[in-house]
């Protein structure tokens, strides 16, 4: 009897580390999943840099740009241009405007991913709006730039012989605004974000290619097609 007792507590004591370690490991699934799709390229997800390559000779690429919100967050969200021709390997610099329509501060978190999910391994950011939560006071608006490059690595794929057009999309979610340490959300003056604004003010950089060119500058962002 008191063997049988000590086995249904020995096995009690497994069924319940068993369920413990299922909890523990669905919570960490999403993690995991996420990292393992930035590392892999797998469903769409994009990789990083520190920077291009530069351009090569070969097939140009059209990027798309695709912006949505999720969940209600009453923030009006577009691409500031819908497409752009870029060169494989050279670096392209593009924007997104985001405004805050609701009466109080909001944070927000974007998600990302490229379409079609095979080409996710081969598109590559440098820098982006996305790496970091994003804060907007009561109708700030913020344009939100994204740096990245095509992989000259795309054009020794086969199975990406026939892709042309790649769909860059973003969907923003509404985080948790921290009173304290989002403070400087309270100027509503439009702005630029990301880190991609630091030492902006030494910044003169031209993006060139097929469908025009950015120029940045201190005083803003002025576009010459041709």
């Amino acid at each position: 009897m008191a063997d049988s007792r000590q086995r249904n507590r020995r096995t009690a004591a497994v069924l319940a580390g068993v369920v413990a370690g299922m909890v523990g490991m669905s919570y960490a699934a999403v993690p995991l999943y996420k990292l393992f799709c930035q590392v892999t390229g797998y469903g769409g997800a994009t990789r990083t840099a520190v920077a291009a390559p530069g351009p090569v000779d070969g097939r140009l690429m059209t990027v798309r740009f695709n912006a949505d919100t999720s969940g209600g967050l009453p923030w009006r969200f577009r691409p500031l241009r819908r497409e752009v021709v870029v060169r494989i390997g050279e670096e392209t610099l593009a924007f997104y405007e985001a405004r805050n329509e609701a009466g109080h501060a909001i944070a927000g978190t974007a998600t990302f991913n490229v379409t079609p999910h095979k080409a996710g391994p081969y598109f590559d950011k440098i820098d982006c709006f996305c790496f970091e939560r994003q804060v907007l006071a009561a109708g700030e608006r913020a344009e939100m730039p994204v740096s990245f490059f095509i992989d000259p690595a795309i054009l020794d794929d086969p199975g990406l012989s026939d892709v042309k057009t790649i769909t860059l999309s973003y969907t923003f979610f509404e985080d948790e605004v921290d009173e304290e340490g989002d403070g400087a959300a309270a100027d509503p003056r439009p702005r630029r974000t990301s880190a991609l604004e630091t030492g902006r003010e030494a910044v003169d950089r031209r993006v060139d290619g097929v469908a025009g060119a950015y120029r940045i500058e201190s005083s803003g962002v002025n576009r010459k097609d041709g």
